[in-house]
């Protein structure tokens, strides 16, 4: 039986951990350009893979889809509700979101969000990271990637976990990554989008 404490104790560290801005954390400890300050200004994946590289990207990658699973992961373990199970989930995304260690702004949420479904329904998260990779692969526009995967994500769900919290959950996780892309569906409309390997 859940305790509504424990649920907003680990709702709290979820929220926290999600907090975390990773590619600025590893820019700063590699002595790489702030993420903050150079390119696009996001602190995600793209733009440190853009700005400082490989391994800087797949770590700060790492970084931001595992505070997602590790909270979602443990959720599913400990807890039995599954309002509280994704509300859980939803923490580090709203933290990564709206972070109080950058001024309650934060990245895009798409590595953190990935790893939050993985952790509550792995074969979702799965089709979801399949999804994003050869749309990436096909079109090579990150946010092109991200903004078909978590588009296609509601819809998936009504076929693969067809609850109402579920439902909710992936609308409302699908909702705040396409408010975060809005600039990128603007020039992805009007063709000035970077494309993955494009520097600036």
């Amino acid at each position: 039986m859940d305790n509504q404490a424990f649920v907003a104790i680990f709702v709290v560290l979820g929220y926290l951990l999600g907090a975390v801005p990773f590619g600025v954390v590893l820019s700063n400890a590699m002595g790489l350009p702030d993420p903050r300050t150079v390119g696009s200004k996001n602190v995600g994946f793209t733009n440190v893979l853009r700005l400082s590289g490989k391994i800087a990207g797949i770590l700060t990658l790492i970084g931001d889809m595992g505070k997602g699973w590790v909270m979602s992961f443990m959720a599913t373990q400990l807890l039995q509700e599954e309002w509280a199970i994704l509300l859980v989930a939803l923490a580090p995304f709203l933290g990564h979101l709206f972070s109080p260690f950058l001024g309650f702004t934060g990245g895009k949420g798409v590595a953190t969000a990935l790893g939050s479904v993985l952790g509550v329904a792995p074969l979702m998260g799965f089709i979801l990271l399949l999804t994003w990779i050869g749309a990436v692969a096909l079109w090579r526009y990150s946010s092109g990637g991200a903004l078909t995967a978590f588009g296609l994500f509601p819809i998936i769900a009504v076929f693969i976990r067809p609850t109402v919290g579920f439902i909710l959950f992936s609308v409302v996780v699908s909702g705040l990554i396409v408010m975060k892309h809005k600039e990128n569906i603007e020039r992805l409309w009007n063709g000035t989008e970077s494309r993955i390997g494009q520097r600036g």
